[in-house]
């Protein structure tokens, strides 16, 4: 598991538009359909990454807590699936129903909703206000697999209460680690 840190994504930055099928659902979605009221968190995270798994029950809960106030959740898998057949878009369907995933859970599957994005790792963690200006892009909080960080989500929460309370970006906004999104060659 080689550590990739995320890239630069400025911001005031457009979050870049896309139509991807939710694996879920089944159905193509669009982010003017899925974005939140008062803004949106979209997660570039996958089935295999260790560092996903170690934040997954972490997300659904910043998740639960988010949706009633107006803020949506978007995950997105950009991995190649045929080298790394476990984010299939049928394994993708079976983990988010056993987790519940309270989000919409898209298949990126040419990869270009990751390239628009800057995307680098999973997870990777953008926050939009509501109209859709990036206002933080980094990681969820400190802690990583193996090193005794308890899992608290306390950066991304606190861009998500800029958000909701019309306050300036986070200064200080330290990039995520993790798994390197899988490219097709």
């Amino acid at each position: 598991m080689a550590l990739t840190e995320s890239n630069t994504f400025e911001n005031g930055t457009f979050a870049p538009e896309f139509a991807l099928p939710d694996v879920v659902s089944g159905k193509t979605v669009t982010l003017q359909e899925l974005k939140g009221a008062k803004g949106t968190v979209v997660m570039f995270i996958c089935n295999h990454c260790p560092f996903v798994i170690h934040v997954n029950q972490k997300l659904i809960a910043l998740a639960n807590t988010y949706l009633t106030q107006g803020i949506s959740f978007i995950a997105i898998s950009s991995n190649d699936v045929e080298n790394y057949p476990q984010d299939s878009p049928e394994l993708m369907q079976h983990l988010a129903a056993n987790l519940k995933y309270p989000f919409p859970y898209l298949y990126d599957e040419t990869q270009e909703v990751a390239k628009a994005y800057n995307a680098a790792c999973t997870p990777d963690f953008y926050v939009f206000d509501a109209n859709l200006k990036a206002t933080y892009h980094g990681q969820l909080d400190g802690s990583r697999p193996g090193n005794d960080i308890p899992v608290t989500g306390e950066d991304l929460r606190q861009a998500i209460n800029a958000v909701l309370n019309n306050e300036s970006p986070l200064e200080n906004q330290k990039p995520s680690i993790g798994c390197g999104i899988k490219w097709k060659q």
